[in-house]
């Protein structure tokens, strides 16, 4: 098997448990005791995690924020990439589902609705990844998020065209992710979501740093 298959088949199914993720943890009613409807408001959970409406919002949000990160992702899977563009990416894949995953079960302990993502629909046998990207459009709810046109944009790119696109539409995501997590470390309140955003601002401006060295360099 060469590598652009293990690639492919990795990157399908890591998609794959996402989307399962995402399906099995639904909401659970009554999971926690509000003590109001301020953001700031704190509330405990069933499991004993204080959280507030901030720490909701955060999360809620970077579910399918993240999600399209790792569908932009995807799409670079067999497109050919300087390696350390292709190292960049492959980490943006691997850290991105795994904070999902982490978000995911936040909301489930705490009672919270797990907000839909594009990739449900894709491994939901809904059609394949484009055909669905209209759904789950939500460049005008989220900052830095890709409209369904940019999406489509980027996967008909050229292979000449693909990596200075992909990393100029990928410094605008992860712009608008650090504006995300600096609001829930200014408002939130449960400890591992206020340091999930912190390590999301390290970690996404050190990207930025070397999308914005490579594309110079072009």
């Amino acid at each position: 098997m060469n590598d652009s298959t293990l690639r492919r088949t990795a990157a399908a199914l890591t998609a794959t448990a996402l989307a399962l993720a995402l399906a099995a943890c639904g909401s659970d009613d009554g999971g926690h005791d509000g003590q109001g409807s301020d953001a700031s408001a704190v509330q405990t959970a069933r499991n004993g995690d204080e959280f507030n409406q901030a720490d909701v919002d955060f999360a809620t949000a970077m579910i399918p924020h993240h999600a399209q990160a790792v569908q932009m992702a995807n799409l670079a899977t067999d497109r050919p990439l300087p390696d350390e563009l292709r190292t960049l990416v492959d980490g943006v894949h691997t850290t991105q589902v795994a904070e999902v995953e982490t978000m995911v079960t936040w909301l489930t302990d705490w009672g919270e609705e797990i907000p839909e993502t594009s990739m449900d629909h894709v491994n939901g046998g809904h059609g394949d990844d484009m055909d669905d990207m209209s759904d789950m459009d939500h460049g005008d709810e989220m900052p830095g998020m890709m409209s369904a046109e940019e999406m489509t944009e980027l996967a008909q790119a050229s292979d000449a065209d693909f990596p200075e696109l992909w990393m100029t539409m990928m410094v605008e995501h992860h712009e608008g992710a650090i504006e995300m997590a600096e609001t829930e470390q200014d408002d939130g309140h449960f400890p591992d979501a206020v340091d999930l955003a912190g390590a999301i601002i390290e970690a996404q401006r050190a990207e930025i740093a070397t999308m914005e060295d490579l594309l110079g360099r072009g």
